[in-house]
């Protein structure tokens, strides 16, 4: 190939072609974290779409990145992109971006700092993906969806379904030496009633979605989540103790108090309480799910947004 064929093969309409075809979500940045690229992965994994980004910085309200224990990362020297550029290097980590729906997506993110003829930093370049249980989790759900196991408005398990998941998980660990343990969590909306006095029952529909979606995506695929009913939740979880049980709702509380809920005229935050309790031989789903409840309703009396564990 001659070189006039190969620069105009090689242009940059043909990069932007590879970039947007690509699984992973692109973005460029420059020194000071304004987005200069944004791809059609990212629109697809964010909600936002390259126009409503691109000339915005990654801090300004878009992805908001936080960690495990819902920490913000980008306004501070923790952002990955910070690092990558000052540090020079390669940058891994799971974190949590904002849906522009409000709830939170786990990704693995990877940036790499960019940098001109020179040598200087002149920015960064992120590529991110959905972790592979949020894909394997939506996949179940659209098999459930022709079963009627599904609840039409959350998108999540119905109680129906919850009931026959609870049943089956405690059949099989009373049945079968080799099941491992598993606990309850039972979710409840903080003031709830207040959101739909406030908002009305449309953005409090949207809150629903909003938690259950940031409480479905950061299970892991063993794991399985249903709306009980109202705004209360309710979740297996596979293979854990008391202390990893509590870990894993102690997540789940600070994710969804990390995400948004758009009301129309501004952006505002709920929190969950959570009853948290470890399986017993013997139990039916009636005496857990009730026991549960009853150490949620300890987390309201503890002010809400709160564990409790037992």
């Amino acid at each position: 190939m001659e070189e006039k064929d190969k620069k105009q093969y090689y242009s940059d309409d043909f990069f932007k072609y590879i970039m947007d075809n690509m699984y992973e979500g692109i973005y460029f940045c420059d020194w000071e974290r304004k987005i200069t690229y944004w791809n059609t992965a990212a629109e697809k994994i964010t909600g936002y779409k390259a126009a409503e980004v691109i000339g915005s910085h990654c801090w300004n309200n878009i992805l908001m990145h936080t960690n495990e224990k819902g920490e913000s990362l980008c306004k501070t020297d923790t952002c990955p992109a910070v690092r990558a550029m000052k540090e020079k290097r390669l940058v891994e980590e799971q974190v949590f971006l904002k849906h522009k729906e409000g709830y939170r997506v786990p990704v693995v993110t990877r940036i790499s700092p960019v940098k001109d003829t020179e040598g200087k930093v002149i920015g960064a370049i992120e590529m991110f993906s959905d972790n592979s249980a949020k894909v394997s989790a939506f996949q179940k759900i659209e098999k459930l969806e022709k079963l009627a196991f599904i609840d039409e408005l959350t998108g999540v398990g119905n109680r129906r379904y919850s009931e026959i998941k609870i049943g089956a998980k405690l059949e099989e660990m009373d049945r079968y030496a080799w099941a491992g343990e598993f606990g309850l969590l039972f979710i409840d909306i903080d003031k709830f009633k207040d959101v739909n006095d406030t908002y009305g029952h449309d953005i409090g529909d949207r809150t629903l979605k909003v938690v259950a979606r940031t409480i479905l995506n950061n299970l892991r695929e063993e794991d399985f989540v249903g709306r009980w009913g109202g705004e209360e939740f309710v979740a297996t979880i596979s293979n854990v103790d008391n202390k990893a049980l509590y870990a894993i709702a102690e997540k789940l509380r600070k994710l969804v108090a990390n995400s948004h809920i758009n009301s129309g005229s501004g952006e505002f935050n709920v929190t969950i309480s959570v009853g948290a309790t470890m399986a017993k031989r013997g139990d039916d789903a009636a005496a857990i799910v009730k026991r549960s409840d009853i150490l949620m309703y300890s987390s309201k009396n503890e002010g809400r947004n709160f564990v409790t564990i037992g």
